[in-house]
């Protein structure tokens, strides 16, 4: 499971189905809904918020944004509920680690989206919608992929 902090506007088309499809199945989680995934790190940013389950709403809906704006009929009703004047935070180490690991999946899977985005500097990243940027280094839930 990946719940991204860049922009989904970077995400190839398998990326962004498979944001979506984790990011409800997180949202399920949350919930008390399934038993698996309970302790995936990608969660506990949503957990340390004072409403997780508003916060994967805000968070999905986004998604789902731009889905739309791509043209796909991601089925909204399945967004429990969202606040968009939400915001969580994002260090730059943990934008830049997510930049790096997208790009190395893009470089497998999507090597023309890849090409896209290699004028985006680690400076330039978009996030999503409802994070904002802290000076930081990777996040503490983050499990760092050695390479």
């Amino acid at each position: 499971m990946r719940v991204w902090s860049v922009h989904p506007k970077y995400l190839d088309a398998k990326g962004l189905v498979a944001l979506w499809r984790e990011t409800l199945l997180a949202q399920k989680v949350l919930r008390g809904e399934t038993k698996g995934y309970r302790n995936h790190p990608q969660l506990v940013r949503f957990r340390e918020t004072h409403d997780p389950i508003t916060a994967i709403g805000t968070y999905l809906t986004y998604v789902h944004e731009e889905a739309v704006r791509r043209g796909y009929r991601f089925d909204e009703s399945k967004i429990y509920q969202a606040d968009l004047n939400l915001t969580l935070n994002v260090t730059k180490g943990q934008l830049g680690y997510e930049w790096r690991h997208l790009l190395s999946k893009l470089e497998v899977r999507s090597p023309d989206t890849l090409e896209q985005l290699k004028s985006v500097t680690e400076n330039d990243i978009e996030t999503h919608p409802m994070f904002t940027i802290i000076d930081g280094e990777v996040e503490h839930w983050e499990r760092v992929e050695k390479t």
